[in-house]
């Protein structure tokens, strides 16, 4: 019956420049558009909807809570890294080894939280 995630949303004040980073800096690709919202698709099929915002932003922290970051899978750490740099990608901290895992965080366009992520081993 619940097949998993479809898609996350993320609030912008502009939905297209957004789209457009995840895939000038992602290779995403912009998949749907309707009322004002953009869906940005990965290679994988994963989606992100990118909706209008209203307000402020709230306040961006490791672990205020709500949705924290998007993790990114890839499958050539060093190589994604170099071409993020290329891209004008600026990296919060040094790459992390965890368990066999590597990992370094940055923000999208918005100030979003964003890692890239190899596993040296898939979760199950």
């Amino acid at each position: 019956m619940f097949k998993g995630l479809e898609h996350t949303a993320i609030a912008s004040p502009d939905p297209e420049r957004l789209a457009n980073w995840y895939v000038e800096t992602l290779n995403f690709v912009i998949n749907y558009r309707y009322g004002g919202n953009v869906f940005v698709k990965a290679k994988d099929g994963s989606m992100l909807e990118i909706i209008p915002s209203d307000g402020e932003r709230a306040t961006q922290g490791m672990k205020a809570p709500g949705i924290r970051h998007l993790a990114i899978a890839v499958d050539d750490f060093d190589g994604a890294m170099d071409l993020l740099r290329t891209r004008g990608v600026e990296f919060i901290g040094a790459p992390a080894n965890l368990e066999g895992n590597r990992l370094v965080f940055f923000t999208d366009s918005d100030g979003n939280l964003v890692h890239l992520i190899h596993r040296q081993k898939p979760l199950p």
